[in-house]
């Protein structure tokens, strides 16, 4: 069944100029790019994109590293999508991320993992519902 996910690029893959290849592997898997924006955060934002980790104590590390600078949100449709993009994605730590994944490849540390994307079928929803209103 072909259904949509949210990946952003982060900041720290971005100003790395590892976008282009972030991007490559998702189209090399199949998947289609269906919107795309270059855009940086404010901190609100974030804590809209964020909202169940907002008491956490890593989340205000977090909320500074997502608003430091541009990045790039990625609605992507397709066969198997949100497991597609994980796998590619690997673990969220780039040290448990497997060779090949974007996280072993581009990701430095926890947040610092070159991307992010929806986990769900319900989490791709309301993601893409608030980075692209009207998707």
């Amino acid at each position: 069944m072909s259904e949509r996910t949210l990946v952003i690029i982060k900041p720290d893959a971005v100003a790395a100029g590892n976008a282009g290849k972030v991007l490559t592997r998702y189209e090399e898997a199949g998947l289609e790019i269906v919107a795309m924006d270059l855009r940086t955060i404010s901190g609100e934002f974030s804590d809209q994109h964020y909202e169940e980790h907002l008491e956490r104590d890593f989340y205000p590390a977090l909320r500074e590293f997502m608003t430091s600078g541009p990045m790039i949100p990625i609605v992507l449709r397709g066969e198997g999508c949100i497991a597609t993009v994980r796998e590619i994605n690997g673990a969220t730590n780039p040290a448990n991320a497997e060779p090949g994944t974007i996280r072993a490849d581009f990701g430095e540390s926890g947040p610092r993992n070159a991307v992010h994307a929806s986990d769900s079928p319900e989490s791709a929803a309301a993601e893409i519902a608030l980075w692209f209103p009207g998707l």
